[in-house]
């Protein structure tokens, strides 16, 4: 019960609720005990008329009032039951709604580091399954636990009103009842654990080939995964089924020991009742059985109940993994600041913690408020560390980034990326329409003009081929932007960067996927944007930079190379060879 104490702040803020819907329980239930007495009664009544002969001219009237009194407890039961449930089961959506916000809220806190340390399948296993475990034991667990207690406390003050020592005989099997539910329920957490890792891994594995269903039909790897998802659920089926075989043969003892009970009533009541000394008549034996029945099915619950809180205690133990895991990066301030756009690495030094590689070593440069600079080098020399450096993605090891001559770490993260437009290497589109796509780049609104978005589409050069498409920016993109190329979805990115008019732009390696007569075309049209924010160009490509107000060339996350597109001609080093390979591809290509 240690992880679902994290739950304790969400029944205070719905306590009243709660208390109402216990309320209820108890009414209902004082309804529920008095039934048996209502037979009692009607069972001793007929036992009298029989006695005196009267049975013939009073019978009707007994029975139709003793049913008329007993159907009016039914209904007020019923209606109480009602009641009930409108208040905790739904007390327990609204928890579930809280818990699902408060989880995504983390998700959404959570640093760069987590999602590449984490499976997306594994992430939406705990807001979905997850919570769904959790739910049950806020609702029904708690319902029929509370209803138990109620039930049973009632009924024992009945029982020992009509005779101590029967009740005594009564409740001898329920001591070996608390220890067998003792002692299975700790096999049910095991057990119910091993069922939510297998969960998350079949999740993780249909997501993935869900994902990359293009790559998997390329390469004919269905039957592959096939074999992967059958070995997932395999194991998933057979944790399932160790924990339905406890539950099978918990719930038939719970119930042969209730049987028992009534055994017992039947037997020694019955030599009670044949005893005058006893002072116990038969409708008293018949209201013991009826109270002994009443009990079978709440404590038959108790197995249930058990499986409900050990898999919600096994959900919730791997929801608060993710709850209590501390974010790397933080917003330090709420103070708003007037962005010039200045940029400034002060030797930084970066290691990714998972691999141990270091991808900045010692790196320094700085880019003027409103100026261009270009990143150029070779794969896995450490261009996109500097965007997640830049971004505050994560923070380096030593040395510091400065913004307008402020540390970083210092500013308010939050507006800083609102004043940032990003152009990431891996594009993400969202299954929403092309308009929907670009809007998503607004900071505060989505209510823009259409002639705004065909604006920033025209500067990213692909306005003409959204037009071409029947419903134009309305059209529906697949998951990631599938029905689109990859020249169509940098370019769609880009127009995305531009509409919130940046005061920083990054561009990261976002012209791979087109020409360079397109590039030429795009670079063109966005000098306008260029000239108005501090702009970051990565790029493996020299004909994308070459126009930048300085460029830097990285090596192994060194700065070997610094300086305008002339400069580095006439140094003649690794830029300039650069330049002359890939001015050979493209005259060959012609």
């Amino acid at each position: 019960m240690k992880s679902l104490s994290y739950l304790n702040k969400y029944f205070i803020k719905y306590k009243w609720r709660l208390l109402l819907g216990v309320l209820f329980i108890i009414v209902q239930n004082f309804l529920f005990v008095e039934m048996p007495s209502v037979v009692k009664n009607a069972v001793n009544d007929f036992q009298a008329l029989i006695t005196s002969g009267e049975i013939l001219e009073n019978a009707g009237w007994l029975a139709l009032s003793v049913a008329l009194l007993y159907l009016g407890l039914s209904v007020g039961k019923a209606v109480l039951l009602f009641f009930t449930r409108q208040t905790i089961i739904k007390v327990s959506r609204f928890i579930e709604y809280d818990l699902k916000n408060e989880i995504y809220e983390q998700y959404q806190k959570l640093s760069f580091t987590f999602y590449k340390k984490n499976k997306t399948g594994d992430l939406i296993n705990r807001i979905s399954e997850d919570v769904s475990k959790v739910r049950m034991y806020l609702g029904p667990a708690v319902m029929y636990t509370v209803n138990l207690v109620v039930l049973f406390t009632l009924c024992l003050v009945k029982m020992i009103s009509i005779n101590a020592e029967l009740t005594m005989w009564v409740l001898i099997p329920l001591p070996i009842m608390s220890v067998l539910v003792y002692k299975v329920s700790s096999t049910m957490n095991r057990q119910s654990e091993r069922v939510q890792h297998e969960q998350s891994n079949l999740s993780s594995t249909v997501q993935e080939s869900f994902s990359g269903i293009r790559v998997l039909k390329a390469y004919g790897a269905e039957g592959a995964f096939k074999q992967k998802f059958n070995s997932s659920t395999d194991n998933y089926l057979n944790r399932n089924m160790d924990l339905v075989v406890t539950n099978s043969l918990f719930m038939p003892t719970i119930i042969l020991l209730i049987g028992l009970s009534t055994v017992l009533v039947v037997y020694i009541g019955g030599l009670m009742a044949m005893d005058p000394k006893q002072g116990i008549d038969v409708g008293e034996i018949v209201q013991f059985i009826m109270y002994v029945n009443m009990l079978t099915w709440p404590f038959a619950s108790v197995g249930w109940v058990t499986s409900l809180v050990q898999r919600a205690a096994a959900s919730q133990e791997r929801i608060n993994e993710f709850l209590n895991e501390k974010p790397d990066i933080v917003n330090p301030s709420s103070e708003k600041n007037d962005l010039k756009g200045e940029v400034k690495f002060e030797n930084v030094t970066y290691t990714y913690p998972n691999s141990g590689i270091q991808a900045i070593k010692d790196l320094s440069f700085k880019i003027d408020a409103g100026k261009t600079l270009a990143i150029l080098g070779r794969t896995g020399s450490g261009k996109s560390s500097i965007i997640n450096l830049v971004m505050r993605q994560f923070d380096p090891d030593s040395g510091a980034v400065f913004i307008d001559g402020v540390n970083l770490k210092e500013l308010n993260l939050d507006q800083y990326r609102k004043s940032t437009g990003v152009v990431p290497q891996e594009v993400f589109l969202f299954s929403d329409t092309i308009a929907n796509n670009i809007k998503f780049g607004l900071n505060d609104t989505n209510e823009t003009s259409l002639d705004e978005i065909e604006a920033v589409a025209k500067r990213a050069h692909v306005h003409h081929n959204i037009i071409d498409f029947k419903e134009g920016y309305e059209t529906l993109l697949g998951e990631r932007g599938v029905n689109l190329s990859g020249g169509q979805k940098q370019r769609i990115s880009i127009a995305r960067a531009l509409i919130r008019n940046p005061k920083f732009l990054i561009l990261d390696d976002c012209l791979s996927a087109v020409d360079t007569e397109t590039e030429e075309i795009i670079l063109d049209n966005l000098q306008a944007q260029l000239n108005q924010s501090t702009t970051l160009i990565v790029s493996h490509r020299v004909s994308s930079i070459r126009n930048a107000d300085k460029i830097i060339v990285l090596d192994d996350g060194t700065k070997i190379e610094e300086g305008s597109h002339e400069e580095l001609l006439h140094l003649n080093g690794v830029y300039a060879e650069m330049y002359q390979k890939q001015l050979l591809e493209e005259t060959e290509g012609e």
